[in-house]
């Protein structure tokens, strides 16, 4: 199996999972790119994974429905364009061998979800399609949850296995690490890692699919809880080491920084 970042607007990634036939889209925005890698590389696209409703995710959907009769997944809990499978946290079903399972993650929506699908072999690491939950060094805005959400969606992706390729949706990469380096100046792991990501967008390479076990090293807000972090955000405002208050504070901080 390959994953395939297709770019789309300003910094969306379309993920396209795919064989040497068939092929699953991950929160297609835009159908035209899709359409056109389906067509460049011979694939015939058997399903749309919808991870939450924001426009730049769904825009392509019925286009690209009415043109590969695609079946479309996604939350129960949205206003998605339909018909569609509806999907809840714990639901599972099959594709082309590989079970897909649903993670609940509310906090940038009311009804986010992600998308998980575990290692069928030793050179076949598990993979986790997240939308705008989780980003390489950073985590969406909460702009329908709530920090104690968002801290308990990025607690079950962190519980993840550590080889899981993680699939954002948005190339925000080098905005994200330059907020860590302010939080966590003394991470060594994360100062090498900003210098590949920068090297990567030089030549033009995307800086995904980063990993789980390289996103605990270096991503704040799945580090929160640690000593580093909670104080820095405990010397900028004070509290309590309440651990949603660490990580609501550590997200204001980054919403202006």
């Amino acid at each position: 199996m390959q994953l395939t970042p297709l770019p789309a607007f300003n910094d969306n990634y379309l993920w396209l999972w795919h064989n040497s036939t068939h092929a699953v889209v991950v929160d297609p925005g835009d159908a035209k790119v899709v359409l056109q890698a389906l067509e460049h590389l011979q694939l015939h696209l058997d399903a749309i994974l919808v991870t939450h409703h924001h426009a730049d995710h769904t825009g392509g959907v019925d286009l690209l429905r009415e043109a590969t009769q695609a079946l479309v997944y996604g939350p129960a809990g949205e206003n998605i364009p339909g018909p569609h499978v509806a999907l809840r946290g714990g639901d599972t079903f099959d594709w082309q061998g590989h079970r897909i399972e649903v993670i609940d993650v509310p906090g940038h929506t009311a009804g986010h979800i992600a998308y998980f699908s575990p290692a069928l072999g030793a050179d076949n690491a598990p993979v986790l399609f997240c939308g705008d939950t989780l980003f390489s060094g950073g985590c969406g805005r909460l702009f329908e949850g709530t920090a104690a959400q968002m801290l308990n969606s990025l607690d079950r992706l962190a519980a993840l296995p550590g080889a899981t390729r993680v699939c954002c949706a948005h190339e925000y990469t080098l905005s994200n690490l330059r907020f860590a380096l302010a939080v966590e100046p003394d991470n060594a792991e994360l100062k090498a890692y900003h210098d590949r990501c920068q090297q990567w967008r030089a030549n033009g390479q995307p800086t995904l699919p980063s990993t789980l076990l390289q996103e605990l090293a270096i991503n704040p807000f799945l580090r929160s809880r640690q000593a580093s972090v909670v104080q820095a955000v405990e010397q900028r405002v004070p509290c309590g080491g309440d651990e949603v208050a660490v990580f609501a504070q550590l997200r204001e901080w980054k919403n202006k920084f």
